[in-house]
């Protein structure tokens, strides 16, 4: 990258979870940020980003230091039906093509492509942990994430540089995941889910969006990283852990009856989502040198509850 200038990140799924606090985080950086997005008249941003329609490719592509796709329908906000599993697929899968087309048409295409995946690319495994190594898994999400990445890959045909984040489950302050994890512990309704052994591979939403960064800008950073925390905990640690932080009782519900009630409630999500996982370890991350902020579920909850 020439450091005489502000170098160029495009930003797809800049307004979410993570792509907000991205855009922010590489705007204080002295990045110029390009965000995309269906409506960019109604997108909000720092000063410093801008938005583009996806009409707008291959032209905001030209040159850029790196592009960072955060795309995709949300994968726990609605039941899934198979009209909404097609969404969060073609989501995903689509717009990583159209960025990888876009980069083709280039002049001078991107350095590097950072493309946000998931572990729901591996098999659920109690107890025994998984790398980056570890063989894909089957089923919706593993296909998902394995066409997902498949599409981003192929960017690497005309020179592209391709890092892979398989995000695990994000912790943030007020959004996401954890308020919902906390609810029910913190009205003196918490209890373990299932079994309470399945892996909960958890970040830090701050620790994440410093992956990002980390891996838009280092050439070392291409493959396949775990967007985890290196302490995977279980279900049952975790809610044991959010029940110390509220000084709340848990319940001693039996499994079969808390997986019961969450298969009803949520359907084929409830088994993929909560009743399995894995102990994910970001290995290839920590190799690098990647540090934690938060490295721990405790210190990771200490601060955001």
């Amino acid at each position: 990258m020439d450091g005489s200038r502000p170098r160029q990140v495009v930003v797809a799924g800049g307004t979410g979870l993570v792509g907000r606090p991205l855009v922010r985080a590489l705007v204080d950086s002295g990045a110029r940020v390009t965000v995309l997005t269906r409506r960019p008249s109604q997108t909000l941003l720092p000063e410093g980003a801008t938005a583009h329609a996806w009409e707008d490719l291959p032209a905001v592509l030209d040159g850029a230091a790196a592009v960072i796709n955060l795309a995709g329908e949300g994968i726990a906000d609605q039941r899934w039906t198979t009209g909404r599993k097609a969404a969060i697929r073609e989501s995903r899968v689509l717009a990583t093509r159209r960025l990888v087309e876009g980069m083709r048409d280039c002049q001078k295409p991107p350095t590097a492509l950072v493309n946000a995946s998931a572990i729901g690319y591996y098999v659920p495994r109690d107890g025994a942990p998984v790398d980056e190594g570890a063989a894909p898994g089957a089923g919706f999400l593993a296909e998902v994430c394995q066409a997902w990445e498949a599409e981003a890959m192929a960017a690497s045909d005309i020179g592209v540089r391709v890092a892979r984040i398989r995000i695990g489950v994000v912790l943030a302050r007020g959004e996401g995941a954890l308020p919902k994890m906390a609810l029910p512990v913190r009205f003196y309704l918490g209890c373990k889910l299932g079994s309470g052994q399945q892996g909960l591979s958890w970040i830090h939403l701050d620790d994440l969006v410093a992956m990002f960064l980390e891996a838009a800008r280092n050439p070392a950073w291409e493959g396949p990283f775990n967007g985890t925390a290196p302490e995977p905990v279980s279900n049952e640690a975790f809610t044991e852990l959010l029940a110390r932080r509220f000084r709340r009782p848990l319940f001693p519900v039996p499994g079969a009856v808390t997986a019961a009630a969450t298969r009803v409630m949520l359907g084929e999500m409830a088994t993929s989502l909560l009743l399995q996982g894995a102990f994910v370890l970001p290995t290839h991350a920590q190799a690098l040198g990647f540090g934690y902020q938060f490295p721990t579920a405790a210190s990771a909850l200490e601060d955001l509850i």
